[in-house]
């Protein structure tokens, strides 16, 4: 088969569409024939040398899948051949076929086309497990989004809106309209605009009841500054640095909590048990049309160089999707 690889860190012209060995399904695992994949920006720092994948796993990207199962190991129960599915990847996805533990395999939802199925697995499964199991996200709160229209920006709006909470994002201008159009009650321009005053003004002093932050050390002090008194700031991205300055003292007077976390490497027990919570709770409100994949555009599977410029530029509105046909 073919994948994408990276025979040497750098650009997006390091990824290489090269012949690799199948798959085979071990212990617990299927084989997924890929019709598409999405690009995170886990992809980009993977490619780049910072981010290398968790020991056993493929070398090459691709957090998330759509596709077909095609073979079955031993010890699977309740997939068959030939199922359409979207799994949760630790890696690989950049391929005609990956190797998925049975446990982070979703049936694609009903109504929703199968390639756009690969725009779900990775924002549902980060999105539920940190706005809804660790942030507690409550209906009547205030939810303030950075990165409003990336993949896991696009979902989450959608997501807290279905919850029964109101929701503010930061993002460029131009990207307003159509997170408005998703449910966002509030768009600030993060580039003109300073977030911890707006999200005071919008919510009459009081703050934001949760904060889901991409930009880790250089939101860490504002972020604080923006949430409510109980506010819980949860921090799944560093691409504002890795390292801030905490003021407990500020932190301690709103009685406020944060945490960080991060999906690729938990162990498989544990993403196993996000993915079934996601099944339960998210994919009904997927099925309803009250949440819907966002995707910004497809490319061939051979344009990921392409595709990864995109992300990069920051130019796009949910997911980027690289298709194998």
């Amino acid at each position: 088969m073919r994948a994408m690889t990276i025979p040497e860190p750098g650009g997006p012209d390091a990824l290489v569409w090269s012949e690799v060995p199948d798959p085979e399904p071990g212990p617990g695992e299927v084989v997924v024939d890929v019709r598409a994949s999405a690009v995170n920006r886990a992809d980009l720092l993977q490619r780049q040398g910072h981010y290398p994948p968790p020991p056993g796993v493929p070398a090459y990207p691709g957090l998330e899948c759509s596709g077909v199962i095609s073979a079955i190991g031993p010890d699977v129960a309740g997939w068959e051949l030939g199922r359409e599915v979207c799994a949760l990847l630790a890696g690989g996805g950049y391929a005609e076929r990956v190797a998925v533990p049975a446990g982070q395999l979703l049936p694609v939802p009903a109504g929703v086309d199968l390639v756009d199925a690969a725009a779900l697995p990775e924002v549902a499964c980060t999105v539920w497990s940190n706005v809804v199991r660790v942030a507690r996200l409550g209906r009547g709160e205030t939810l303030l989004l950075h990165g409003g229209g990336s993949g896991i920006g696009t979902f989450a709006i959608q997501l807290a809106v279905a919850l029964g909470a109101t929701v503010a994002v930061t993002a460029r201008s131009g990207k307003h309209e159509r997170l408005r159009e998703l449910g966002a009650a509030h768009t600030i321009d993060y580039r003109e605009q300073d977030f911890v005053k707006e999200i005071r003004r919008v919510t009459d002093g009081r703050g934001a009841d949760v904060i889901l932050d991409i930009m880790g050390a250089a939101y860490l002090a504002r972020n604080v500054a923006a949430l409510a008194t109980g506010g819980r700031l949860v921090v799944i991205g560093m691409q504002g640095g890795r390292k801030g300055e905490l003021d407990l003292g500020a932190l301690l007077a709103k009685r406020g909590t944060i945490a960080a976390t991060a999906l690729r490497s938990r162990p498989l027990d544990e993403k196993a048990e996000i993915v079934r919570g996601v099944r339960e709770q998210v994919w009904p409100l997927v099925e309803s049309g009250a949440v819907r994949p966002v995707v910004d555009r497809r490319l061939p599977m051979t344009e990921a160089a392409r595709a990864h410029r995109l992300v990069e530029s920051n130019d796009h509105v949910g997911k980027v999707l690289l298709t194998t046909g």
